[in-house]
């Protein structure tokens, strides 16, 4: 917890509020049409129930495609699996772990409907040309932006420059309420639709606005609404975004620092951020020359009472994956980053000293 987080949360039982889209939920709309400049946000119970509803305001159908990295969560391919549609998996860049841009074009077929794009550990995927290519063949832009908030790209929020993007508050993201996330509507055509949703499929919100005398069924959906408890502790989280970056940033630093010259020497790759994002320290991770060695760092790690770990299990090869999706192209990248890659502890509050520490015993490892 960073500030008022109890207290808020007894400020929102006090108000005898405690369903969604209460006072605390328009504080954290507001701020997230303030922070992103997006035409509509809407504070959801997680990042899953967001890509959900954007399969939804995109009306997929079974056999329809949507193109996406491998190398990401579960849930980026869920949301359009549960439509019927077909991921497409492509490749990702060896320097940000992003989706490959330039393999993107070659996957897309005349069933392909929208660009999925995942910006990895809160550093931006090139959307200029990703939406040069989803321009010229008429999809959408689908951005997960579940590691995310606070970063940008070229000066604009990332979530906030696709058709429709997604946050997540998660307790592993850096503004969190335990579970939580966000849709960000960018296209204007899917505002009034996107309230309908995430209402059960009734225009309810509009009747709380007065803009009907009653609201009714209108269109598929669900219950995607956070309960007012998770919005007042995200409200006291939104409110010391500022620092919580800043701080996050200072260990990511600390690190970045601390490997360049293991970097020179060859024993491991820090993170690359192209000059034009700016990051929001959501991670901080290293890849070892093969997967040998970082298991090896990583049991040694372990030993010494330090939770540093691997990340995705590449969707391409998972079973699910497999059954419901495709490959498009090589993915050599993907599987040499999925074996190679270890994360360490970066998490508020991690103090110097401990920061220290993680970095002389990777130091030890190597050794």
């Amino acid at each position: 917890m960073t500030g008022k987080e109890l207290y808020y949360i007894a400020e929102a039982h006090f108000n005898g509020k405690l369903a969604g889209d209460g006072p605390f939920t328009k504080k954290c709309h507001g701020w997230l049409e303030s922070q992103t400049c997006t035409r509509k946000a809407l504070l959801t119970h997680s990042c899953t129930a967001a890509l959900e509803m954007a399969a939804l305001l995109l009306d997929l159908k079974p056999r329809d495609e949507v193109i996406m990295p491998s190398y990401t969560f579960v849930s980026t391919a869920n949301a359009f699996v549960l439509r019927g549609a077909t991921p497409v998996f492509v490749d990702i860049r060896a320097d940000t772990l992003n989706i490959d841009e330039s393999k993107i074009e070659a996957a897309i077929t005349p069933r392909t409907r929208a660009i999925a794009v995942v910006h990895y550990a809160g550093v931006g995927c090139e959307m200029d040309t990703i939406l040069q290519i989803a321009r010229r063949y008429g999809l959408k832009v689908i951005e997960d932006a579940a590691q995310g908030v606070m970063a940008r790209y070229k000066g604009r929020a990332l979530g906030a420059i696709g058709d429709i993007g997604t946050y997540s508050f998660h307790e592993t993201k850096n503004v969190i309420s335990g579970e939580g996330g966000a849709l960000l509507v960018n296209d204007g055509a899917f505002v009034d639709r996107s309230e309908i949703i995430r209402e059960k499929g009734t225009d309810r919100s509009q009747f709380f606005r007065g803009a009907v005398d009653k609201y009714t069924w209108q269109d598929y959906g669900s219950s995607y609404l956070p309960g007012e408890l998770i919005a007042a502790f995200l409200w006291a989280q939104m409110e010391e975004a500022d620092r919580i970056t800043s701080q996050r940033l200072e260990i990511w630093e600390r690190y970045h620092a601390a490997f360049a010259a293991k970097e020179a020497s060859g024993h491991l790759r820090r993170p690359v951020v192209p000059a034009e994002c700016k990051h929001n320290a959501h991670m901080y991770y290293v890849l070892l020359p093969d997967e040998q060695t970082r298991n090896c760092v990583m049991d040694r790690l372990k030993h010494d009472g330090i939770n540093a770990i691997f990340h995705y299990i590449p969707l391409h090869s998972s079973p699910a994956g497999q059954r419901y999706g495709r490959v498009g192209g090589d993915l050599t990248v993907t599987d040499s980053v999925a074996s190679r890659i270890l994360r360490l502890p970066l998490w508020l509050g991690l103090s110097s000293a401990q920061c220290d520490r993680v970095i002389d015993r990777v130091h030890a490892a190597l050794e």
